[in-house]
């Protein structure tokens, strides 16, 4: 077994030095799988020591002229820091005063955004006013609480005048001793007591402590006591005719209108 006979390592690979963390003694622990002494070792990082010396002295003397210099241009530095200095907090008042302006125009966007939310609920509950009015009128002028406006013989209203002569109609089938009442009439007593709920869903809705509705009150009050009295002259009728399937009908209005009471007092009374 002569050493002599065993191959010569190859050089240390000079990228192994310039790893970001190299260690010596780590690196040193892995080369022994290296069939060298520690003399030849030691020789071989020597002879590269001393080739890191001659680079460093060659790369100095080729770049002499600014090694020198380098000294003059470090003079004045503190003058130059300090413009940087000055320009950075030239800088930070500038977006400081971006910063404060952002957040007015936040402020005042927020703002913008609330003041437009409570006019689109004004706004909401302005058409749902407006839509209470028009259905009181409706019921006034179906039940006749009101008086309609124009007369009968007017010639531009030919269609108007139509509806208003098949309301006449059904007015003459009604008699003050409680005669029949058509079918037709109940339809339409039916109608209005949903349009009466409808009414009144829409006043809860709206709120009922508004001053606007607060004020019509008393014509909403005056619409159902109409539709009462309009209720018990039919219920009395159907009742007094023998129409059960009639009876059922009204009866069941007043449960629509929260009544129940009233009816039964009406079928009892009859």
């Amino acid at each position: 077994d002569d050493l002599d006979t065993l191959p010569y390592p190859t050089e240390l690979p000079r990228h192994d030095f310039l790893a970001p963390d190299f260690d010596a003694q780590t690196y040193l622990s892995s080369l022994r799988n290296r069939h060298q002494t520690l003399e030849d070792l030691r020789a071989d990082l020597r002879q590269r020591s001393q080739l890191l010396n001659r680079e460093l002295l060659d790369l100095v003397n080729g770049n002499y002229e600014e090694f020198l210099s380098l000294g003059g241009d470090l003079k004045g530095g503190d003058e130059k820091v300090e413009g940087v200095r000055v320009g950075v907090l030239g800088f930070r008042r500038e977006v400081e005063g971006v910063r404060r302006a952002v957040w007015e125009r936040q402020r005042e966007v927020k703002a913008l955004l609330g003041e437009r939310k409570g006019l689109s609920r004004d706004v909401a509950v302005g058409r749902g006013l407006l839509e209470v009015e028009e259905r009181l009128v409706e019921l006034e002028s179906g039940l006749r609480i009101t008086e309609s406006e124009g007369t009968d013989d007017d010639d531009d209203d030919d269609d108007d005048d139509d509806d208003d002569d098949d309301l006449d109609d059904d007015e003459e089938d009604e008699t003050v001793d409680g005669s029949s009442l058509s079918s037709r009439q109940i339809t339409r007593l039916e109608w209005h007591a949903r349009q009466y709920v409808l009414l009144l869903r829409l006043v809860e809705r709206s709120g009922s402590s508004h001053p606007f509705l607060h004020d019509r009150t008393s014509r909403i009050e005056a619409v159902r006591k109409t539709l009462l009295l309009d209720l018990a002259v039919a219920l009395r009728s159907a009742k007094g005719d023998g129409r059960s399937a009639d009876v059922l009908r009204v009866a069941g209005l007043y449960g629509v209108l929260g009544a129940e009471g009233d009816g039964v007092r009406v079928l009892k009374g009859s």
